[in-house]
């Protein structure tokens, strides 16, 4: 007799900074930036040559994200007008890497909530937008820190890393290859803002998450059966980041604005709202789950009004923070992590049964949806 295995979602984990800026203090260090640019080229300005810039507001940011604070795992240089970027000593080979550290931090807490020990996994996929570096891959040095024998690999999907991730930790356990599969999502997403940008300065966020996907063989009595996962890619220049190695081959462009986070924010959520939504809904339809009984939400936390728009047109009314919470107030946009962040915050009051969705969605245009139902111990 054929054997069967079926997926499951075990346990999450998250690491949060210590650190974290609120909207005032961001905007404090913007303008201060903005009142120096425009003093030192006041002539220029005045003769038509440059445009000035303009302040920042936190009412602006308010409106236009929904964001409130966000982590950061470095401050100080990031509110420093004459910095405005992260900052940290560079670590010497034989020391653990700041992407590995905090994705290592996440990985034991999933396994702490599942009773699970390293040796018990059998696969670390690192899934994030911005890797530390090409090679050695990062999911082989958690791998390494954790004492996991098996393997690791890394993977890019933007934003919808994780649920990219999810779904391939899933296949290896249909397919009977892997038993406990991390996957692991380290953020420093500070790294490639603009922090001198207006129209972006405040969107993201440091953190990391982790999801232990399981055979339901050996998952915990409590977990989260994985009903289905969708994924899909739609090319689009609308959310770009041009920075790689081979920019060192021009390094008079290596510090332009584009080799950092850009993106026509107005684009995106004319073309992402309406794509995701139908996605949701097509694949609840084939799961034969009705899209508007979903009892939660865990969406991408990108923007609230995009976030409203989805659920409003997934649920058929607008959602509730219950039916669809929100971190990214706190948090900010964390890329692929936002939707596990929601996800570990807001499950554990969920009924036996309760059938939910995590959903994410970003540059590629990417798009991933993991449908889960809550099994009780």
């Amino acid at each position: 007799m054929e054997l069967t295995h079926k997926p499951v979602i075990s346990s999450t984990g998250l690491f949060t900074p210590e650190e974290s800026i609120t909207n005032e203090e961001l905007v404090a260090s913007f303008n201060a930036y903005v009142e120096r640019f425009n003093a030192a080229n006041a002539d220029a300005i005045a003769a038509g040559e440059v445009e000035p810039l303009q302040p920042s507001s936190v009412e602006f940011i308010e409106k236009a994200s929904g964001i409130k604070a966000r982590h950061v795992m470095t401050k100080e240089p990031i509110l420093d007008p004459d910095i405005m970027s992260p900052r940290w000593e560079e670590r010497p080979n034989e020391e653990i890497s700041i992407l590995a550290e905090i994705g290592v931090k996440a990985a034991r807490q999933a396994l702490e909530r599942a009773g699970r020990k390293p040796e018990d996994v059998d696969a670390v996929l690192c899934a994030a937008s911005n890797m530390q570096r090409p090679y050695p891959a990062m999911a082989i040095e958690i791998q390494e820190a954790l004492g996991i024998d098996g393997f690791g690999f890394d993977m890019n999907v933007a934003c919808s890393s994780a649920t990219f991730g999810i779904q391939t930790a899933a296949d290896y356990i249909r397919a009977g290859n892997a038993k406990s599969v991390l996957v692991v999502s380290p953020e420093i997403t500070s790294g490639h803002l603009n922090w001198r940008d207006r129209d972006s300065h405040f969107i993201f966020g440091d953190v990391a998450t982790a999801v232990l996907v399981e055979d339901e063989a050996i998952a915990p009595a409590e977990h989260w059966d994985i009903l289905g996962t969708k994924l899909k890619t739609v090319f689009s220049n609308n959310i770009r980041n041009n920075f790689g190695f081979l920019n060192r081959a021009h390094p008079d462009t290596a510090d332009t604005p584009d080799k950092l986070f850009v993106q026509e924010g107005r684009k995106v959520f004319k073309e992402v709202v309406p794509m995701v939504a139908q996605m949701i809904i097509d694949e609840a339809e084939r799961l034969d789950i009705d899209p508007t009984s979903l009892r939660r939400l865990w969406l991408h936390q990108a923007n609230s009004g995009m976030n409203r728009l989805i659920s409003h047109r997934v649920l058929g009314h607008e959602a509730s923070e219950d039916e669809s919470p929100t971190v990214l107030d706190t948090y900010g946009n964390t890329s692929s992590a936002g939707s596990i962040i929601a996800f570990h915050k807001h499950s554990d009051d969920l009924a036996a049964n309760d059938v939910g969705l995590i959903c994410s969605f970003g540059a590629g245009y990417s798009a991933g949806t993991v449908f889960v139902r809550k099994v009780a111990g």
